[in-house]
C-alpha cells in the first residue's frame, strides 16, 4: 500500500529557498518544491543562485521545465550533485513564455515525448523522477488525454505523478485565470488513480482547508497544496500532527518566527536584505487582531536598508499573543 504523502507546490516567485526554509519550520514532514527552473538556466546559468539550497530543507525536490531529453538529463545530473531529493518534471504551466520554449502544459499534447524526457533522466539519476501535470489541455478529451500521459510515463519509469485537477486553456487565459476559470475535476483524478493502483498520484488545486486534504486522501495517496499554504502558512503546522501522527515543530506563528531567527540571522550576515526573507511571512497571523497592522511593518520596514531582526520583532509585536493563547486553550477543550 502506497504511503499517504503531503507536499507544498512549486510556485513561480514565490517557493524560493528563503520560502522553503519559513515553511521546513512549520512542518519537517511536508516535501517542499522549488520553483521551476528552465535546462537551459541549469546548464548555462549561475547554478548556486537558482539551486542552491539550505540543508535543513529536506526533503526538497527541484522541478524542471524543458523538452529536449538529452537537455533534462544534463540538468537532472547537475540536480542530482546539488543534493536534491527528487526531479519534477513541469507538464503544467500554460504561460506563453513555457509554451514558446515548448515545454510545461502544452506538452499535454506530446505524450511521446513527455515518455522520453523521463526516461532519460531516469537513466541518468538515480533520484525519484516524478511528473506533475494537467488533465489536459484545450479541446482534449481529458479521459484520454491524461491516460495516454500516464501510460507513456509510467513506461518510461515515472515514480510519482501529481495532477493538477484542472485543464490548462494555452489561448484566451492568463497563467493566473487557468488557476481559477476552467471548473476542477477531482473525480477525474480519483478515476486514474483507480485505474493505476500502483502509480503513486497526488491531487492539486482549489485546495484550502486540511478537512478537504482528509477527503481527497480518501481517493488519492497524496496531496499538494498551493496558495493557500503560501497566503495561510499556518496551516502547514497541522500536517505533521493530522497526517503523520508526529509533534508539529512548533505551537504557532510566534513560535516559528522565533525558531526561523537564526537562518534570518545568517542570511542577513551573508548579504540579503530582510524583505527577500520576510516577504513570504506576510500570511501569518491572518484572523488575528493586529495581523493587518503586522503585515503593513513589514511590507513598509523591511525594505528598508538596514533592516534586522528587531524590524521583524517590532512587526510580531503589533499582534496579540494573549489571543493566540486563548485560541489555543478554547481549540484544546473542544
Amino acid at each position: 500500500m502506497t504511503q499517504k504523502f503531503f507536499t507544498v507546490a512549486p510556485m513561480m516567485d514565490w517557493t524560493d529557498r528563503h520560502c522553503r526554509a519559513f515553511h521546513r519550520v512549520l512542518s519537517r514532514r511536508a516535501r517542499l518544491y522549488t520553483e521551476m527552473v528552465t535546462t537551459g538556466a541549469v546548464i548555462h546559468g549561475p547554478r548556486e543562485r537558482l539551486l542552491g539550497f539550505s540543508e535543513v530543507e529536506h526533503p526538497v525536490a527541484v522541478q524542471l521545465g524543458g523538452s529536449d531529453p538529452k537537455d533534462l538529463a544534463q540538468a537532472a545530473r547537475i540536480c542530482a550533485e546539488f543534493g536534491y531529493d527528487e526531479i519534477n518534471l513541469n507538464v503544467g504551466c500554460p504561460s506563453d513564455r513555457v509554451q514558446n520554449g515548448r515545454f510545461g502544459a502544452c506538452l499535454m499534447q506530446e505524450p511521446v515525448l513527455v515518455g522520453e524526457c523521463v526516461a532519460a533522466m531516469k537513466a541518468t539519476v538515480s533520484l525519484p523522477v516524478t511528473v506533475k501535470c494537467r488533465i489536459g489541455v484545450d479541446d482534449q478529451d481529458t479521459e484520454e488525454a491524461l491516460n495516454r500521459l500516464t501510460d507513456c510515463v509510467v513506461a518510461a519509469g515515472c515514480d510519482e505523478l501529481t495532477v493538477h485537477a484542472r485543464k490548462a486553456w494555452l489561448q484566451g487565459l492568463s497563467p493566473k485565470e487557468n488557476r481559477d476559470i476552467p471548473p476542477l475535476d477531482y473525480p477525474r483524478v480519483y478515476r486514474l488513480k483507480q485505474a493505476r493502483s500502483d502509480l503513486p498520484i497526488a491531487i492539486n488545486g482549489g485546495i484550502k482547508t486540511m478537512a478537504e486534504v482528509h477527503e481527497h486522501l480518501k481517493h488519492v495517496d497524496g496531496v499538494m497544496l498551493g496558495r493557500v499554504a503560501y497566503h495561510e502558512p499556518e496551516i502547514l503546522l497541522a500536517v505533521d500532527p493530522e497526517l503523520y501522527g508526529e509533534a508539529a515543530p512548533v505551537a504557532d506563528g510566534f513560535e516559528a518566527i522565533e525558531a526561523y531567527e537564526p537562518y534570518i540571522a545568517e542570511q542577513l550576515a551573508r548579504g540579503e536584505r530582510l524583505h527577500s526573507i520576510t516577504r513570504h511571512m506576510l500570511g501569518l497571523f491572518t484572523g488575528r487582531p493586529g495581523a493587518r497592522a503586522y503585515r503593513r511593518h513589514l511590507a513598509t520596514a523591511a525594505v528598508k536598508p538596514g533592516a534586522n531582526l528587531q524590524t521583524l520583532r517590532d512587526a510580531v509585536a503589533h499582534v496579540s499573543r494573549e489571543t493566540a493563547a486563548l485560541e489555543a486553550r478554547l481549540a484544546a477543550a473542544e
